[in-house]
């Protein structure tokens, strides 16, 4: 089942801002402990929108979704214009590493509006300008 946008898992991501501990995102991939909840919580998603592995994988590390795009043919460079529901990953420490991840909500006025999951261990809107330095790349679901 493909929808256009990723539109449902905005939706149902948009229902969660405000969870702060990522537990039940967590628990629900297999851990039985706190872990970095960043991919775990877009995959969650997915999976309540009936979309894994569809437009977004199962993965609970940044650097295997970046993987899953890139081997789908689905990456793209950070010059890219991003889509709504596109997932969007960030190097905050300008290693070449991939740290975090996203999904775009959407793009206005040269920013980027996200939906993330475990910015400061809660479900958070946030926003970037599209020529943000830590912006790595982005997973396209078109």
């Amino acid at each position: 089942m493909y929808y256009s946008g990723n539109i449902l898992v905005i939706e149902i991501a948009k229902n969660e801002i405000g969870n702060k501990g990522g537990e039940k995102y967590w628990r629900w991939y297999g851990f039985n402990q706190r872990v970095n909840w960043c991919a775990i919580f877009l995959s969650w998603c997915a999976n309540e929108s009936g979309t894994i592995n569809d437009t977004i994988p199962r993965f609970s590390l940044c650097t295997d979704g970046v993987k899953w795009y890139k081997d789908h043919s689905k990456w793209k460079n950070k010059s890219y214009i991003p889509q709504t529901g596109d997932i969007i990953f960030f190097d905050w420490n300008g290693d070449g590493h991939v740290q975090h991840v996203g999904i775009v909500e959407k793009v206005e006025n040269d920013k980027v509006y996200t939906i993330e999951g475990n910015s400061k261990d809660e479900v958070r809107n946030k926003n970037y300008s599209l020529t943000n330095k830590s912006i790595y790349g982005y997973g396209s679901v078109n």
